[in-house]
């Protein structure tokens, strides 16, 4: 059994990541602004990413540190890139590995093609949030060699408006968008979740980005 700190553990992501570390035995610390109506079976707390202090406490112990929120800035002005040192501090105090749920936009369309945010169809509206996720992965890939991270990039069809079901039955790729037959690239909630647990619990891709769709 290993202790997950999952922040944003009331999201889409979040709360399915929960979801699949009970249902295999693990304990879980979620972390949310608001910690109303997370799981009975968790211990709760409430709190920012942003606030080192808070952070350095809610992580101790950790096994594993998994961050599911937003790339870009909140209210106060402040990203997901912006929390980074905040968060590595923690790993490395934790003797933590750090993970995240990133988004599809930094994956390339093609090997040697360009990355999906920078292709005329992607949607102008949706480049902040993208974009700031890109930003994170690329300072994850500068971090140096004691900090053990992975960072996951769900299909391009992702979200609580495309929930899916359960199956178990998904592709695990790099940094290529992966299309099913169809030319949809997508992944359930459940299923991505499937892929983020395999990976705590059998770990292949430390220090890298890999991408799960169907």
């Amino acid at each position: 059994m290993s202790k997950l700190v999952v922040f944003g553990a009331t999201g889409y992501a979040g709360g399915r990541i929960t979801e699949e570390a009970l249902r295999r035995g693990h304990a879980v610390t979620g972390v949310a602004r608001k910690a109303d109506g997370l799981p009975a079976e968790i211990e709760a707390r409430a709190g920012s990413m942003h606030d080192a202090g808070f952070v350095a406490d809610a992580t101790k112990g950790a096994d594993v540190i998994v961050v599911a929120t937003p790339g870009r800035a909140n209210e106060e002005g402040k990203s997901l890139l912006d929390a980074l040192p905040t968060l590595v501090d923690a790993a490395r105090a934790a003797g933590a590995r750090l993970s995240f749920v990133g988004g599809a936009g930094s994956l390339r369309v093609a090997e040697g093609g360009p990355r999906l945010i920078d292709t005329p169809e992607f949607p102008a509206e949706y480049k902040p949030e993208a974009g700031s996720h890109a930003e994170v992965l690329a300072a994850l890939e500068q971090l140096p060699g004691d900090v053990d991270w992975f960072y996951v990039s769900p299909a391009a069809e992702f979200g609580a408006w495309n929930a899916g079901e359960r199956t178990g039955k998904f592709r695990v790729g790099g940094d290529v968008l992966l299309s099913g037959d169809d030319g949809h690239s997508h992944i359930s909630g459940a299923d991505l979740a499937i892929a983020y647990l395999d990976e705590i619990d059998e770990p292949r891709h430390r220090r890298r980005r890999f991408t799960v769709a169907y």
